[in-house]
């Protein structure tokens, strides 16, 4: 039975969480007085389905049901988790939260706040240990931090259940022990825009110049490394000692004027919307998001492949959702199995609006890899010294992927022995088969450097596949040659 999450408040903040939670098998309940609340949250709900699969290895799990609620009640009612993202009132906030405890009191109740410290959303509540800060960062569907912030209030075994909910839709959660108001990133944010502000008032930068500053240098650095590990380096071999060494004296020049806000009038409104509008105003907000969101996934991915920084958060993710999602594609072993569900991302698409090659060599290595992991082939194995090595591939290509495309790959093993292993794989749209690929594979003694007999284990899971397949039609196309004609 798919869980029930609460979102209270359906702003930007409020339909990033709801897509985070929908997009990842739970059901939403969303409450947003705006009459414009269902067309602007389906808006980022487009957003997210576009972007957010692109980060998973595996395929996303089946989308949970969203309703629009018309009352906290109905909202709230059998939710497992709720999170509050209404105006940064507070005793609006105070008045929300009453009103959800009084029909869930025992619920998990996140407030999306970037500046309250949760003792002080606590102060009447029904029951104060059920309330803590929860604060994502825009976009919440795409980005993995949420400041989790509590109080003595809240018990340990909450916090921890909180966490490993929040880790089970993707996210990283920091949990911040000491209350402060603004937290941790926003307080680091704050102080970059305050400084921001006195160089566009002083006309030493204009916007566009402070977000290049930014983007084309130390933006780049953080992205992957953060402030004090970038640092770390800069100190050369001897690290942070040498760095704080050489420029610990410049914190005693007066380069900023952070403790000083400027006057925030109309004429610095002015000044900033009107240099952010020649900036970017070509471009619709709904336009900047999706150009955010692709970016953001390209840096992502990067990442991911370097198992760095959020990239680790994306892939302890996949690997905490892989046996789950394996134990359900696959089906009856009498029958080719469906070992891998993709998607036909952008990053996929060819000068033709086509799916490139690369991708259905791709797509049949997941689908390999997801196989031999399902007979126990996995990195455990190959980090003691065994694997199968690809010897021999043949593809043939029989229809075109298109950009979102949702694709299976199955797999139906034409022969096996002690060393060998001779598969046939299909990608397919529904119906259609795009291509088939015919692979032969060794298993491999990687320290000798030459094939040799599976583990009994592997023979074991194995074989019982083979012989039930060896009764299967065999596939049309099998041991053709490149150019041969078919019949």
């Amino acid at each position: 039975m798919a869980r029930k999450a609460a979102i209270i408040g359906g702003g930007v903040i409020g339909g990033g969480w709801a897509a985070r939670f929908l997009l990842n098998g739970w059901d939403v309940a969303v409450l947003d007085p705006d009459p414009e609340s269902e067309r602007k949250i389906h808006a980022v709900l487009d957003n997210a389905r576009r972007s957010l699969p692109a980060l998973s290895d595996l395929p996303i799990p089946e989308e949970g049901r969203l309703t629009f609620a018309s009352s906290i009640e109905d909202a709230v009612q059998d939710a497992d988790y709720i999170q509050e993202s209404v105006p940064e009132r507070l005793e609006f906030k105070r008045d929300v939260l009453a009103r959800i405890q009084a029909v869930a009191p025992n619920v998990p109740v996140g407030s999306s706040t970037s500046g309250f410290r949760p003792s002080q959303l606590q102060e009447g509540a029904i029951n104060p240990g059920a309330v803590f800060v929860a604060h994502p960062f825009n976009p919440v569907y795409l980005l993995p931090l949420v400041e989790i912030v509590t109080s003595p209030a809240n018990e340990p075994e909450l916090v921890n259940r909180v966490q490993e909910t929040l880790r089970d839709v993707g996210m990283y959660p920091l949990h911040i022990r000491k209350e402060i108001d603004a937290h941790i990133a926003d307080r680091l944010l704050e102080a970059v825009w305050r400084e921001a502000l006195w160089l566009v008032r002083d006309g030493i930068a204009t916007t566009a110049e402070i977000d290049d500053a930014i983007r084309m240098a130390f933006g780049l650095r953080w992205a992957q490394m953060g402030l004090f590990e970038t640092y770390r380096i800069a100190g050369g071999e001897a690290g942070m000692r040498h760095f704080l060494a050489q420029f610990g004296p410049a914190l005693k020049w007066p380069w900023t004027r952070l403790t000083e806000v400027p006057d925030f009038d109309d004429a610095l409104v002015d000044l900033i919307a009107g240099q952010s509008d020649r900036q970017s105003g070509h471009h619709s907000i709904r336009e900047l998001e999706r150009i955010r969101d692709s970016n953001l996934v390209g840096i992502l991915r990067a990442l991911k492949d370097r198992n760095w920084g959020a990239g680790k958060v994306l892939r302890d993710h996949d690997e905490r959702r892989r046996s789950g999602v394996l134990d359900a594609m696959v089906g009856d072993l009498d029958q080719p199995l469906v070992m891998a569900r993709m998607q036909v991302l952008p990053g996929w698409i060819d000068y033709n609006s086509h799916m490139t090659e690369s991708r259905y060599l791709f797509a049949a290595s997941e689908t390999t890899d997801a196989f031999l992991r399902f007979i126990g082939a996995d990195m455990d194995y190959v980090a003691g010294g065994h694997s199968y090595y690809t010897v021999e591939t043949h593809i043939m290509h029989l229809g075109e992927g298109k950009l979102g495309d949702r694709l299976t790959g199955s797999l139906q093993v034409l022969h096996a022995d002690e060393k060998r292993l001779h598969v046939f794989i299909r990608i397919s749209r529904g119906e259609d088969v795009l291509a088939t690929l015919e692979q032969m594979l060794l298993h491999v003694d990687m320290k000798a450097g030459r094939s040799c007999p599976a583990a009994a284990a592997i023979l074991d899971r194995l074989m019982p596949i083979a012989q039930a397949h060896a009764s299967l039609p065999r596939p049309e196309g099998v041991g053709r040659h490149v150019g041969q004609r078919s019949g």
